[in-house]
């Protein structure tokens, strides 16, 4: 039977993360691998891997909120908002009154805030990449896009260097918070280090690196750390498998639930409502149960 779970990565330095997904396609000998969300080559930590009839799931853990630890250089902007791109004019000063306003600028970056993505990320413009655009010379305009920062701190202040940490929405970029700090701050700023520590309840201190044999987190186990669980028996699951709407009293409403089968497998993630569970998504049966 093809392997099927989730593998939490601490992504190194270097490669891309669809580089990691060639290399778990190759260890788990199918092509059937995703990720819940990319990284920077330059970036670090957490990535989502999802392999086999688990990459059906990922569409669950893309939008879970995130943690990232980063450093801002402040008085450098650069055309990629990161260490990456050419400098945006000459390096300024970066003052001791400059960086006695960083606690109020940051914290006039916490919040739901409009952001614009940086111009180098992975939005799509007339279907096609904005970085890719941006790399044979098209100018790009992004719109800004709603998203929540609940936490940007300051963790150490190095000269123009800042250490910090952020928890965000999907979908937040951190070079854009580099970028928009220094422009607050008028000196202008880039991100120069990033590593994600945090997906949802997922820590990069439990991740692996990808190796024979692969330690999946099954999809059972991903489920219900995510979303209130309901314990089906054969007759339900059966009807679940099979798309029809079944009754499930003993759980509340819930905009997505996961639904067990009797051994312990996940049939589906379902929405609940008045007693009645419908499904969002079905997962394969196993081999030998009831399809």
């Amino acid at each position: 039977m093809t392997a099927a779970g989730i593998l939490l990565v601490d992504k190194p330095a270097g490669p891309t993360s669809h580089d990691l997904v060639q290399r778990v396609r190759r260890l788990a000998h199918t092509r059937r691998v995703g990720h819940a969300g990319t990284l920077d080559p330059a970036a670090t930590g957490l990535l989502l891997l999802g392999v086999g009839p688990a990459t059906r799931l990922l569409t669950a853990l893309t939008g879970l909120p995130k943690t990232y630890t980063a450093t801002i250089r402040l008085g450098l902007a650069t055309t990629t908002d990161d260490a990456e791109g050419e400098a945006v004019g000459p390096e300024l000063p970066v003052t001791g009154e400059v960086l006695a306003r960083v606690p109020a600028a940051m914290a006039a970056l916490t919040g739901e805030i409009d952001q614009v993505p940086s111009s180098v990320s992975a939005v799509h413009v007339d279907g096609r990449r904005a970085h890719e655009l941006v790399r044979e010379g098209v100018e790009v305009t992004l719109p800004s896009r709603r998203v929540t920062v609940s936490r940007f701190a300051l963790l150490e202040q190095r000269g123009s260097l800042l250490d910090v940490v952020v928890d965000c929405s999907s979908g937040t970029y951190i070079r854009a918070l580099a970028r928009d700090l220094g422009a607050a701050l008028g000196v202008g700023g880039s991100l120069t280090a990033l590593r994600r520590t945090r997906i949802g309840p997922f820590r990069v201190e439990d991740a692996e690196e990808p190796a024979e044999p692969l330690a999946l987190r099954t999809p059972a186990e991903i489920a219900s750390t995510l979303f209130p669980a309901v314990h089906l028996d054969e007759a339900r699951t059966l009807a679940l498998r099979q798309g029809k709407r079944i009754p499930v009293p003993e759980l509340p409403d819930a905009d997505t639930a996961a639904a067990l089968a009797p051994d312990g497998s996940l049939v589906g993630l379902a929405r609940i409502a008045g007693g009645t569970a419908t499904v969002l998504l079905n997962l394969p049966a196993p081999e030998g149960a009831a399809a």
